[in-house]
């Protein structure tokens, strides 16, 4: 079959032909239909002490068609459509029993470490964490579900009312799936933060009533503050890089929540004093379980499907390379999604 494979270096990928991949004890093949390039996939590639080595396959954004199954594998029969959480982990632990792949202790997150993801035609993966994709729902949605289940998962955790006024902090697919949900949960009025227009739209259509951009002479909790009618009760977290958490405090209001699901990959420095004079409650979330996954694809199958505004571009596996390395620099784009067929 052919894959993105990682090189190393500045070209960080290349179309090869690789092995195709034989399902072990409870695994299933999937065809890949759509896989997304996740920004942790960019972030991989920059030479972090976790991060991609070569040979290795990315893509953990993934759904596609049942071709193939191991002994034992259960739950999905060959022609299943599925979206897939990318986890291969033993299925016994306490955590797996719980639907939380992520805390198995012997857990390999799909396109690292060995385990090739969905930059590819064909994946072998646990079929216990394959989730029925409805009819109703294309790749594209199945490829959605795993960063709207990383949102949800921190949705959940911010403890979000009806009526709170909400800040997402950072435009990005995450930034985006957050202010999906918050919208579905019944938010006021929803303000995203970004440091430029290039991706209001994307916001705007998943709900936002306000996008903000950074004013010369105003800090963000003043601009909150008039975008929404009064400091933020939970601001979500979802830029992920060094200073946003320190932002995130100054902006919320007393008591409030911060629900932190962005990724900061580098050292980061925030004033612990302000935080504890506000009583804020910050709270980082990783991942996501089994019932969020399937929440994420209940939700688009009952119609909620602005989420696919997310999309603005899909690439076939030999344009994947080139996709990959115009990501790294600045750009409009919130989701590219790979079409191996």
């Amino acid at each position: 079959m052919r894959a993105a494979v990682y090189q190393g270096g500045d070209n960080s990928l290349a179309i090869e032909t690789v092995d195709d991949p034989t399902p072990g004890p409870g695994q299933v093949v999937i065809q890949v239909g759509r896989c997304g390039i996740c920004g942790s996939d960019l972030h991989m590639a920059e030479g972090h002490d976790f991060g991609f080595e070569p040979g290795d396959v990315p893509g953990h954004e993934f759904a596609g068609e049942v071709v193939a199954m191991g002994h034992g594998a259960e739950g999905v029969r060959i022609g299943d459509r599925v979206a897939v959480m990318p986890f291969l982990s033993c299925g016994k632990c306490s955590a797996c029993l719980a639907g939380d792949p992520a805390g198995c202790v012997t857990q390999n997150m799909m396109g690292s470490g060995g385990a090739r993801g969905g930059y590819a035609e064909y994946v072998a993966a646990d079929a216990r964490w394959c989730v029925q994709l409805p009819r109703t729902l294309g790749w594209q949605d199945g490829a959605l579900v795993e960063p709207l289940a990383v949102a949800l998962r921190a949705n959940m955790t911010s403890g979000i009312r009806n009526g709170d006024r909400v800040l997402v902090i950072g435009a990005g697919a995450i930034g985006a799936a957050a202010t999906y949900w918050a919208r579905l949960s019944g938010a006021g009025r929803i303000a995203v933060s970004a440091t430029s227009t290039r991706r209001e739209a994307v916001a705007r259509a998943l709900g936002a009533d306000a996008f903000l951009t950074p004013e010369p002479d105003r800090d963000l909790m003043s601009q909150a503050m008039e975008a929404l009618g009064g400091m933020p009760d939970i601001v979500f977290e979802c830029a992920g890089v060094p200073g946003s958490l320190d932002l995130a405090v100054s902006a919320v209001r007393r008591g409030g929540t911060i629900s932190a699901p962005g990724a900061c990959w580098s050292p980061d420095r925030f004033t612990p004093i302000l935080a504890m004079v506000k009583e804020v409650n910050i709270k980082f979330t990783m991942v996501y379980d089994l019932r969020q996954f399937e929440t994420a694809v209940g939700a688009l199958d009952r119609g909620h499907v602005e989420p696919r505004d997310m999309i603005t571009e899909v690439v076939g596996l030999d344009r994947t390379p080139e996709a990959f390395e115009g990501l790294k620099g600045h750009n409009a784009h919130c989701k590219i999604q790979i079409a191996p067929f």
